[in-house]
């Protein structure tokens, strides 16, 4: 993977995601590169300290079945992810929308069509909140973003429920 053209590939989308979901190369074999429960991405063990060049890696981020691949028009590698790829970091309301934004500065704005759902977490007992942040792409709440949203939320029965515009969902049982 050549990182110099794939940046002045992306570079002429103008900000647009490219396609990588029209894109279907050859399997190219695994990278060493896991994407951690926390969100930070390691290459050969060590942390990418770079914020562009994670960014990049995750505007080409790909998933198959369960698998993850970094892709290009000539390229698919593997990658290990432990949960998702995408933790959400930051969120705030505008006209009555919730807009949450990832470790890699994406913002998504909560709807029917960027679904939150809660799933079981391999790392405890508790099903948390998940965002469908694009291309079957899933975002898990950071902890602290859960806690403010939780402040921020209506019991109906037995269950926290928040609204974005039109669109409820569930926060959790209780």
């Amino acid at each position: 993977m050549d990182l110099a053209t794939l940046q002045k590939q992306l570079a002429d989308q103008q900000g647009k995601l490219p396609p990588v979901d029209k894109w279907n190369p050859d399997f190219c074999g695994d990278m060493d590169l896991v994407i951690k429960h926390d969100g930070s991405w390691f290459y050969m063990g060590t942390p990418i300290g770079r914020k562009p060049l994670v960014k990049l890696f995750a505007s080409v981020l790909k998933k198959e079945d369960e698998k993850y691949y970094l892709v290009t028009p000539v390229e698919k590698l593997g990658i290990k992810v432990e949960d998702v790829p995408y933790v959400i970091t930051q969120w705030e309301v505008q006209d009555d929308l919730l807009i949450f934004t990832t470790q890699t500065d994406e913002q998504v704005v909560v709807s029917a069509s960027h679904p939150v759902e809660l799933k079981d977490n391999p790392q405890n007992q508790l099903a948390l909140p998940y965002i469908n942040v694009r291309r079957n792409l899933w975002a898990r709440l950071h902890q602290n973003v859960y806690y403010q949203l939780i402040e921020q939320a209506e019991q109906q029965g037995n269950a926290l429920y928040i609204s974005s515009g039109d669109y409820q969902f569930c926060l959790g049982h209780l």
